[in-house]
């Protein structure tokens, strides 16, 4: 039997491994989110959009308009896990447009970090049935009493 049909079966993976450039893995993840164009350092331009992909080198998603291949953006995703179960997150980006037509956009990162945001839902228990709030509520101090 010819090892012909198993070698051209591996060169056509090589093949695809070497035309696909791309350093990290993109996972199709669809979130809403809002970015700010910037321009020398200030607003230029507000939207929304939708991510279709997202990897740790940027993420590619559908916006209402193009933007401009070049610009700097900062991205602020709504995450969609909470902190310790009980505080939302939002996931900053900041980078490049490095691909834009009439729908989709393409940055590249540069930087990233989670942000806490909105208030800690309430933990304590309450007096009369035992049942924790999880209810939004004020920042509360712990109090040790002795």
């Amino acid at each position: 039997m010819s090892s012909a049909p198993a070698l051209a079966i591996t060169a056509r993976s090589q093949d695809a491994r070497q035309s696909d450039q791309r350093l990290h893995q993109r996972y199709p993840i669809s979130l809403e989110f809002e970015y700010r164009l910037l321009s020398r350092g200030r607003v230029a331009r507000l939207g929304f959009g939708r991510t279709l992909n997202i990897s740790t080198g940027g993420v590619l998603f559908e916006g209402n308009d193009a933007l401009p291949v070049g610009s700097t953006v900062e991205i602020m995703l709504s995450w969609p896990f909470m902190l310790e179960g009980v505080c939302p997150l939002k996931l900053m980006l900041k980078g490049r447009v490095v691909r834009s037509n009439s729908t989709e956009s393409a940055v590249q990162t540069r930087q990233h970090e989670f942000r806490t945001a909105g208030t800690r839902a309430s933990r304590i228990p309450s007096s009369s049935s035992g049942v924790r709030s999880l209810a939004p509520g004020p920042a509360r101090r712990a109090t040790h009493r002795r």
